[in-house]
């Protein structure tokens, strides 16, 4: 039996393809996914009930993404990190009993994000009602009765990240902003910068060499 294999034109792949494979058997179906959301649901619900009048989720910190594509946008962390937590004034032990979560290896590299998250602690902090362990016996920290009779159970995430977003600012275009030549300003800040090592030593030795002459006239002025 003879096989005639039909050569392609020019450097190209000769064609090889396998089309006998059961791929069937290697593809994964997700016929489950309605019934996962309804059961996330249907479990988010049973939790917020069994922890009323708690929030069913914890308070987390805001935080940029990672890497260059994703670093302008706020996101929730893991947890507060313990610097962030002592700003607040709540100590470590406590922050878990009321809603609060704690990531010890989380390290602050920005003082702006260290004083957002302080300020979403201590936000956090106004709004909190504690309830008392016993009914009867009320501690220090522990909110009010008339507080606790108005509290009420936070549905979706505690304190939600809002964006604020920048002012719009108009101004009336003048004919100086119609005359100004953007690309010709840059190419001279390029310049200027680019010789600004050149030129300060030169002022420099233009400046010694005008002191040397003073020096050589005032000694001409002794002599005579």
């Amino acid at each position: 039996m003879f096989c005639r294999v039909s050569m392609v034109k020019h450097n190209n792949v000769i064609p090889n393809g396998h089309f006998k494979k059961h791929w069937q058997n290697y593809v994964k179906t997700w016929f489950n996914q309605p019934a996962r959301k309804t059961r996330r649901r249907n479990a988010r619900q049973a939790k917020a009930v069994k922890v009323f009048p708690r929030p069913a989720g914890k308070l987390r910190p805001q935080v940029h993404g990672q890497t260059l594509k994703y670093n302008m946008k706020l996101r929730e962390g893991r947890g507060f990190s313990l610097e962030e937590l002592k700003a607040a004034g709540i100590p470590k032990k406590l922050a878990p009993t009321i809603g609060i979560a704690v990531d010890h290896r989380r390290r602050n590299r920005s003082l702006e994000g260290l004083q957002a998250n302080v300020q979403r602690l201590k936000t956090f902090k106004a709004k909190l009602v504690v309830f008392p362990r016993r009914a009867r016996k009320i501690k220090a920290g522990d909110s009010t009765p008339e507080e606790l009779a108005n509290a009420t159970q936070v549905q979706g995430p505690v304190l939600p990240i809002v964006r604020e977003k920048p002012a719009v600012e108009f101004v009336k275009v003048t004919e100086e902003m119609k005359s100004f030549n953007a690309y010709s300003k840059l190419r001279l800040e390029r310049t200027n910068k680019r010789h600004m090592g050149a030129r300060l030593k030169r002022a420099a030795e233009a400046e010694k060499e005008e002191k040397n002459l003073d020096d050589v006239m005032f000694y001409y002025h002794c002599m005579i």
